[in-house]
């Protein structure tokens, strides 16, 4: 396979620009975007180097729009030459699916916009050099092994930096760079038949930024301990009780529980049935939007694309849609959904800017981003001390639910009991299990700011074929009343 580069010393735009004006195809709209990604991966077990990655992609999927069909080609003959050959496909493709067309689309679908956005990055990812990761690395394995008992310390990085490049006939022009660091680290403990794993957040910690994360001082020292230490306590722990009671989660669990129980049910090709042979369908109807009791009046869900340094921050999706803040649930009312403009216009519902490819050769279809839970007002010492009895659960170690995203059972890594107002003992293999709609519309209490914290993961799948991206949920300390909370290895 020939790699074609793009242009050093040229702006991307300019070539793109050049390839859809010599164009000579009877279409009604083109559009090409352009993807460069170069990613580095380093990874150490007990303080060894266990995988060292560096790889580079690049090339362009080209869109055309014939009598209201889409057609798709990918190309990564990245010359004026290989991108009309790949114009010429897309339109023989639209051309040939047009008489069997489910929805036709017209050239207003994707307006004209310009742009440009940048991550901020206090580090830069080149500023990262491969023996400063492994030295950080091997250190953090070592503050994992706090005891004997620790089997197996593990530490990790990821980072990539994404370029891409918008142009289109109806003369959009964007240019978005981005800067991807996901940092990891978790202790394994041992006693006899009993094994305990403690993560760092349930391995959520995933940002757009630079390696600043990384080289938090006594923070990240600190919590490399406290993760060696509870591994360890959780051996001793006795079991969660199996109960029905009040559960509160921290932020690193409730990003699971977003993501799952709202993210995906609110995806609007989910809804018309796009994916119901593979990532499944919703039990969200189309008459719900504007109708639909999804939780507690406390519950305010919104899409949220412009928080710096969460993971899938952007300025416009990859239609060039312009991304806003929206609110998905309000006052435990649903209002949008989760789903592009050619979504929006097939299911006659709100949806956001969210027409996102895993890669180059991908075509854009519906994904979450930020789907965040707006804070309330109660500190985390309120809640507890509201409590006579309950649990408190951390970070996810599993998670099971339906292909309609209606039932669903979680398991998390560390527990607490909380007992007359107060965390009291540590139980160990905690798990839950509810209804969507219960789960949420028994939300009682909602974490003030000082307890809203952001994380994210890069890999939710999703299309066929399969496309991988990176999502990013923030959310507050919260309480569930009336939950069934139960024991075992989940």
């Amino acid at each position: 396979m020939t790699v074609t580069p793009l242009p050093t010393t040229a702006d991307p735009i300019d070539l793109l620009t050049e390839a859809i004006t010599s164009l000579d195809l009877p279409a009604d709209w083109v559009g090409i975007r352009a993807t460069r990604e170069e990613s580095v991966s380093r990874s150490q077990r007990d303080g060894k180097p266990e995988g060292n990655r560096r790889s580079l992609q690049q090339g362009a999927m080209v869109e055309v729009l014939v009598n209201g069909q889409m057609g798709y080609a990918a190309t990564n003959r990245l010359t004026v030459a290989g991108l009309r050959h790949a114009a010429e496909l897309a339109y023989q493709q639209a051309q040939a699916a047009a008489p069997w067309r489910i929805h036709a689309f017209s050239p207003e679908i994707r307006p004209k916009v310009l742009g440009v956005y940048q991550t901020f990055a206090e580090k830069p990812l080149k500023t990262l050099t491969t023996s400063h990761a492994h030295e950080l690395l091997s250190r953090i394995c070592q503050g994992l092994k706090v005891s004997d008992q620790i089997v197996q310390a593990s530490a990790s990085l990821s980072a990539k930096e994404i370029d891409t490049w918008l142009v289109s006939s109806s003369g959009t022009q964007v240019h978005q760079k981005f800067s991807f660091f996901t940092p990891s680290f978790s202790a394994t403990a041992q006693d006899g038949p009993v094994v305990q794993t403690r993560t760092n957040n349930g391995r959520g910690h995933a940002y757009q930024a630079g390696w600043e994360f990384l080289d938090m001082g006594d923070e990240l020292w600190a919590s490399v301990q406290r993760i060696g230490e509870q591994a360890v306590e959780l051996l001793t722990a006795p079991e969660c009780p199996d109960m029905t009671t009040t559960l509160v989660l921290a932020p690193d669990q409730m990003m699971l529980q977003i993501h799952e129980s709202i993210g995906h049910p609110l995806e609007l090709d989910r809804i018309l049935g796009d994916e119901r042979n593979y990532a499944g369908g919703s039990f969200v109807k189309p008459e719900d939007f504007g109708q639909l009791q999804y939780g507690s009046e406390q519950l305010n869900v919104t899409f949220d694309p412009t928080v710096e340094q969460e993971f899938a921050s952007y300025a416009f999706d990859d239609t060039g849609a312009v991304a806003e803040r929206q609110y998905l649930i309000r006052d435990g009312v649903l209002q949008r959904g989760l789903g592009s403009h050619e979504s929006q216009a097939r299911l006659g519902v709100p949806g956001v800017a969210c027409a996102r490819a895993t890669n180059w050769d991908r075509p854009p279809i519906d994904r979450m981003a930020n789907i965040n839970v707006e804070p309330g007002d109660r500190p985390f010492a309120q809640i507890i001390g509201s409590l006579e009895d309950g649990v408190y659960m951390e970070a996810n170690r599993s998670w099971s639910i339906d292909d309609q995203r209606f039932k669903f059972q979680f398991g998390c890594e560390y527990a607490k009991r909380i007992r007359n107002g107060e965390l009291a003992e540590t139980v160990r293999n905690p798990n839950y299990r509810a209804t969507t709609p219960q789960f949420w519309r028994s939300l009682s209490q909602v974490g003030d700011r000082s307890t809203w914290q952001v994380f994210g993961t890069p890999y939710c799948g999703k299309g066929e074929p399969n496309q991988i991206i990176r999502v990013g949920h923030g959310a507050p300390v919260c309480a569930f009343d009336q939950i069934e909370v139960f024991g075992g290895a989940g």
